[in-house]
């Protein structure tokens, strides 16, 4: 386990199968780390709620996507499920949350595996309130 308390963040390798606990309040960076092998993988849990900018984890190079799911609950109404997918052939380059619609509130969660040379699969639950969105970004 690695709390993260910097505004950025590159894992190693070598740190395949780390639980990484964002807890600085206003906000972090993790990038993917470009060199991954097949089978690396990372989980992410928010340890603080998000007060200010963003909790963003993001691919090394424009070139490698993130496929995969996230389930949302909205947690401020009906605390309705939705589920938002990554698909293949998608444009999708990171994970950003913003502290309300899309998500950053303590206990959301993510994993992150390297499947092929391009690809990383996205699987994880957010809190969400307001207007909830998709935590997928293509930038």
């Amino acid at each position: 386990v690695v709390e993260i308390t910097t505004a950025t963040y590159t894992p190693s390798v070598t740190q395949s199968g780390t639980l990484f606990l964002f807890s600085k309040v206003d906000g972090i960076l993790m990038t993917l780390p470009a060199t991954a092998d097949i089978g690396t993988f990372f989980d992410v849990m928010i340890e603080t709620t998000l007060t200010s900018s963003t909790y963003k984890i993001i691919t090394y190079v424009n070139t490698e996507l993130i496929v995969g799911s996230i389930t949302g609950s909205d947690t401020d109404s009906s605390n309705a499920t939705i589920a938002w997918p990554a698909l293949v052939g998608s444009s999708i380059l990171a994970v950003s949350m913003n502290k309300t619609t899309t998500g950053g509130i303590k206990g959301d969660n993510f994993r992150f595996t390297k499947i092929n040379a391009t690809t990383w699969l996205c699987t994880g639950y957010v809190n969400n309130n307001g207007t909830v969105a998709t935590p997928f970004s293509a930038s």
